[in-house]
């Protein structure tokens, strides 16, 4: 037996150390170097990091870490207590017989259910038919259903918006356009020069603004019917759903 603050303090003196270097070699704080070599265990954190400390300061030192922490478990480890002895095989037994025959009721239990839905569902659909005294109850006329039936759709077409859709085609020579959503401050739906065979479409709820730069090889079509009275020359041009209008030559 030796004691273990003493010898690591007289070790470090001989070596000519002083604490805050081997707080910086160590990685260990100076209070909990100085709590080992006073012996003030307390001090650090637990049994474990004692002996983490123990070891690395020993062998810091140049001494025999294992020989410090035998001697600190010699001295201040206290014996760990006994485990709880395993619960007895009976008794896991007596639970798993408890759950096999809780499993076992509810299943018995589950079929009876079925059983009666079944027997209730076979003899419900084969009850009696309704004796003679027994006045059925009318059913509705065909004329109702019929004329309910028809102002369904008349109701539905009253709130039905038409969009106007407009589909541009060049043909036999190039067409520079302007297409905008509503007004000529719009959203702009397209800008360039369409040119001979190509084709642009356009739809929108309200109306289409056009800027039509030679609009003589334009041909269009609007809500699949052809447009008569489009402007030969430069133009600005509304569609809606109603048709196609010119708003002033450019």
């Amino acid at each position: 037996m030796f004691e273990i603050g003493n010898s690591l303090r007289e070790a470090r003196l001989r070596q000519g150390y002083e604490l805050p270097r081997v707080e910086a070699d160590t990685k260990i704080r100076a209070k909990y170097l100085k709590a080992l070599e006073e012996e003030r265990f307390e001090v650090l954190p637990g049994e474990t990091y004692v002996k983490g400390f123990l070891r690395t300061y020993a062998e810091y030192l140049g001494l025999d870490g294992q020989l410090y922490v035998d001697e600190f478990n010699s001295r201040f480890t206290r014996e760990e207590e006994p485990l709880a002895p395993p619960r007895p095989r009976r008794q896991a037994a007596r639970a798993r017989a408890v759950e096999s025959n809780f499993v076992i009721v509810a299943l018995a239990g589950i079929i009876a259910v079925t059983i009666l839905v079944v027997v209730a569902w076979k003899f419900g659909s084969s009850s009696p038919e309704p004796s003679g005294n027994v006045i059925p109850r009318p059913l509705p006329t065909t004329s109702t259903k019929s004329t309910a039936t028809t102002k369904a759709p008349a109701a539905q077409t009253g709130h039905k918006r038409t969009k106007a859709r407009l589909v541009l085609s060049a043909v036999g020579g190039d067409c520079w356009l302007q297409v905008r959503s509503r007004s000529a401050t719009g959203k702009l739906l397209y800008e360039g020069t369409l040119q001979a065979g190509q084709t642009q479409r356009f739809v929108d709820s309200k109306r289409l603004w056009l800027q039509l730069g030679n609009p003589v090889y334009l041909r269009a079509r609007l809500n699949t019917k052809q447009v008569p009275n489009l402007p030969h020359g430069p133009a600005i041009v509304v569609a809606t759903a109603k048709g196609v209008r010119t708003v002033s030559i450019a």
